[in-house]
């Protein structure tokens, strides 16, 4: 794997056109001008990795448009430290980025092929969340309570159980919608447990699909 000058360079112009798009967090443009999202993708397809633009990887899934990733982030409201329970791993790229923001990540994947593919890719670049391979609608409850979860996939409803495992003052960021487009829910939990739901958007997600595990 080689993060060429080139590469380096294709990236401070990617950090440039979100910064014109509207994303302020100093943090989440720092780390989208650290990792390496060519690594992510088939090498042949190198020219297409810093466009702000999703791209089809293994299992039918993609690797999200750079917008979205520092969008999704950005709604999350993190803090170094944080426990995050990331639904749907894929590629790794955004895991990565929250590693990169100092989280302490849990993330799970439903398809094996992506799975094992990003246990492979973030060891080989050093980076170690927590990996599980599994049903993202059942959400991780052994490790819960978690202080942000992140679904990086379309929901057709607020799983109830992800919602039970977020912290009390947490927040969970999570596309929802049975169509070709989903809106973007931030759900934030106070202390008393009491659940506030704001949309911030459309965007476009692969669906995310209940109690099914990819072979």
């Amino acid at each position: 794997m080689i993060d060429s000058f080139k590469h380096q360079g294709m990236r401070k112009q990617l950090v440039a056109l979100l910064t014109e798009k509207g994303i302020r967090n100093i943090h989440i443009l720092q780390a989208i001008g650290k990792v390496p999202r060519h690594f992510f993708m088939d090498s042949q397809f190198d020219k297409f990795a810093y466009q702000d633009m999703a791209f089809k990887i293994d299992a039918g899934q993609t690797i999200s448009q750079p917008y979205t990733v520092a969008r999704q982030t950005e709604l999350l409201e993190l803090e170094r430290g944080m426990k995050v329970l990331e639904i749907g791993t894929g590629s790794g790229y955004q895991t990565c980025i929250l590693l990169e923001l100092g989280a302490r990540v849990y993330t799970i994947e439903r398809q094996r092929i992506l799975y094992e593919k990003a246990k492979v890719q973030l060891t080989q670049m050093k980076y170690h969340p927590k990996f599980f391979f599994g049903d993202g609608y059942a959400g991780l409850p052994a490790f819960a309570p978690f202080d942000r979860i992140l679904v990086t996939c379309g929901a057709p409803e607020i799983p109830d159980a992800l919602v039970k495992q977020l912290k009390p003052g947490g927040i969970m960021v999570i596309p929802v919608g049975e169509g070709d487009v989903q809106i973007m829910k931030v759900i934030r939990k106070n202390n008393e447990g009491e659940i506030n739901i704001s949309d911030e958007g459309n965007y476009r997600f692969v669906p995310m699909l209940k109690n099914k595990s990819g072979t």
